[in-house]
């Protein structure tokens, strides 16, 4: 057995002097401890990882459960001491073969085949919304996380599982509800609600006209109660949304903020898939990490882990380790792509990683191909970030050209 590694006191997650970069504590503990005790806000003391292969190891370990009732979450969050089981459909919160179920019913909507067919209709998305940018610009800067950033992903996702554009402003203020660890409990419970009703509602309207949407198409099939259906699409909307939103946002502060980097991809668009990979890698908006429970006694990495213990896996952490690439810390769009863990790793690997890809290159491609002189219109230190947020990014991104 190894020495007995000392007890964080909680998840660090202050952002160090650069905003692109994870709390510094986490590459220390990773250098020393990769495998470590924390102290969740419960109060019950588990584990935190932070080395990349032993996140990437225990994310394939069958032992390892994202049962809802098991979990705990290492930040504060309005509904985290709700541990229950996970409503039916919540299939990011059950383990096999519960979640294999729930996961084939969607899969097919989100490979890497169907979601190529989907470039002509993102490229337009992309370029309608920034002509309203454009637009929208006036004598001031302009704000791209409400006028690009938020509105792709929102219109991507929510085509995708036909959600009408009239219900976007309400279902754009449920996820920000859910996703604000400031929110009170009631107000996270009635973002929850607020989702789950528009969900319900579109049901009701896709069994009465069906569409070839992924909702409609579900409910058409008959495989999923209203339920599951609800639930299912609830997660999915809430998902595809934050993640993406907050990746094209930070991405391009990241890229003004490395005039090189941002020089180099506006250049030679070829280079969009390269980038994009490393974008994830680099910045890991899912900065809160991974969350599982130890399923049964075990020894891991010469420490022994009991049945129900929380584990806490920093992808931010794992993503910086030189473990899995030289010059981790340094932004480099022209690096052959890692096999980093921006979307996981192992059965909960992110459904929707292939859509986010290409939403991301379309994004940025369609982004400085437009404004080739896209600068930030205030110091990089005003941009307010989302240091204590589930997914991180920027408040507001103020640009102009």
């Amino acid at each position: 057995m190894t020495e007995v590694p000392p007890t964080v006191p909680g998840l660090p997650m202050t952002r160090g002097r650069c905003p692109f970069d994870p709390d510094p504590e986490l590459g220390a503990l990773r250098a020393d401890h990769p495998v470590t005790r924390m102290e969740f806000p419960d109060g019950h003391v588990g584990w935190l990882v932070t080395g990349y292969p032993q996140v990437r190891g225990l994310l394939a370990d069958p032992r390892m459960s994202s049962r809802g009732e098991a979990l705990r979450s290492p930040i504060a969050l309005p509904m985290a001491a709700d541990r229950t089981e996970p409503a039916p459909g919540m299939f990011t919160a059950m383990d096999p073969p519960e979640h294999t179920r729930y996961r084939r019913a969607v899969a097919a909507w989100f490979s890497a085949r169907r979601t190529r067919t989907l470039e002509p209709r993102l490229t337009e998305l992309a370029g309608c919304h920034l002509d309203a940018m454009a637009e929208g610009r006036g004598d001031g800067p302009v704000d791209l996380v409400a006028r690009f950033a938020e509105p792709m992903a929102a219109s991507v996702i929510c085509e995708l599982l036909g959600v009408p554009l009239s219900e976007r402003p309400a279902f754009d203020r449920a996820v920000k509800t859910l996703f604000t660890v400031h929110s009170s409990a009631e107000d996270a419970v009635a973002g929850w609600h607020a989702l789950v009703g528009l969900l319900r509602a579109l049901v009701e309207e896709k069994r009465a006209e069906p569409a070839d949407d992924l909702l409609a198409t579900l409910v058409t099939e008959g495989r999923l109660t209203d339920e599951e259906l609800v639930t299912v699409g609830s997660v999915l909307l809430a998902a595809g949304y934050d993640t993406s939103a907050n990746m094209i946002a930070l991405g391009t502060f990241a890229l003004l903020e490395h005039p090189e980097q941002f020089a180099a991809l506006a250049a030679d668009t070829s280079l969009a898939e390269r980038a994009v990979e490393e974008l994830l890698r680099y910045l890991t908006v899912v900065h809160a990490g991974g969350i599982r429970a130890v399923g049964e006694d075990l020894e891991f990495e010469g420490h022994r882990m009991a049945a129900g213990d929380a584990v806490s896996l920093s992808f931010a952490a794992a993503n910086r380790d030189p473990a899995l690439c030289a010059r981790p810390d340094t932004l480099d769009v022209t690096r052959e792509p890692v096999p980093h863990l921006a979307f996981g790793h192992g059965v909960h690997q992110c459904v929707g990683q292939q859509l986010a890809r290409l939403e991301l290159r379309i994004a940025f491609e369609a982004l400085l191909g437009r404004f080739p002189g896209l600068r930030l219109a205030v110091p990089a230190a005003e941009v307010r970030t989302r240091a204590d947020a589930i997914i991180y990014g920027v408040q507001e991104l103020p640009v102009t050209w």
